[in-house]
């Protein structure tokens, strides 16, 4: 064998050997690729405490349906905006109030015309003792050591429960004994680990538990918790999350937000 074809041997056996590496790396950027677009197919969302479970379920709802994703943050609405006016990335604020999201729209954080009410929220004075609670009696006997609202200045159902108490008459009486958590979250939390006795939580915390005992209280003592949603200045080419906003007024979600026992009126 002369020169000149030992080096053409070797050249082809250097071909068969890079071959299959070329091609590993091709199908690795186009994985790359595709994850990138999966990534980018994602939306971020400011959601009130008392939504947890129900946006959870949703956002599983959501992603089957679109195959795109929602990212969540859960927390006291006033944290929330704080977090949004301070320039945090969401996308979509889902507030437990309707008086933030118009707040976010006039400081230039939102998008004029696109909030809307997605649900009205309910307390309910719970504990998890199933003797303790009978009424808004509970509240005028005071036959306890502590109760848990969640922070009125940062919290709508906090101030939901110093509207009921105010309402009833029982306010000053049981000032002493109040016990603030920062959301509805930590204030469910402070009944559910004994820190407090009975406590005002949000109705969806309650549903479908059947342990302890509750009040759901009559709404004609407090303002209505209408919770509305905005699409956010961060989010606005985001189509995603417009998506997920379209999707929070469909029929699927409504029928989840009814399971944890919000009103969702008429859109």
């Amino acid at each position: 064998m002369n020169r000149a074809m030992r080096r053409r041997r070797r050249f082809r056996d250097i071909g068969m050997r890079v071959r299959p590496m070329l091609f590993a790396l091709v199908g690795a950027l186009a994985l790359g690729a595709s994850a990138h677009v999966a990534v980018a197919a994602s939306a971020t969302a400011a959601v009130a405490a008392n939504l947890t479970d129900a946006a959870r379920e949703i956002g599983a709802l959501f992603e089957k349906e679109t195959g795109d994703k929602v990212i969540f943050s859960f927390g006291s609405t006033g944290q929330l905006y704080a977090q949004i006016s301070q320039g945090a990335p969401f996308d979509v604020l889902l507030s437990a109030d309707d008086e933030r999201t118009k707040t976010a729209i006039g400081a230039g954080h939102a998008v004029a015309g696109t909030d809307f009410t997605y649900a009205f929220g309910k307390i309910v004075l719970y504990s998890r003792d199933p003797a303790l609670v009978s009424g808004e009696e509970t509240l005028k006997t005071g036959a306890f050591d502590r109760i848990a609202i969640a922070n009125p200045a940062a919290a709508p159902y906090g101030a939901a429960s110093i509207e009921t108490m105010k309402a009833l008459g029982v306010y000053e009486a049981l000032r002493a004994k109040m016990v603030q958590g920062q959301n509805i979250t930590q204030t469910w939390q402070f009944v559910e680990t004994g820190n407090a006795q009975l406590g005002f939580v949000a109705l969806s915390q309650v549903t479908g538990k059947t342990e302890g005992s509750r009040w759901i209280v009559p709404e004609n003592l407090y303002k209505p918790i209408a919770q509305d949603a905005v699409l956010l200045k961060h989010g606005e080419s985001n189509p995603v999350a417009r998506r997920f906003l379209d999707f929070l007024k469909s029929a699927k979600a409504r029928q989840v937000l009814e399971k944890y026992g919000y009103g969702v009126g008429a859109q």
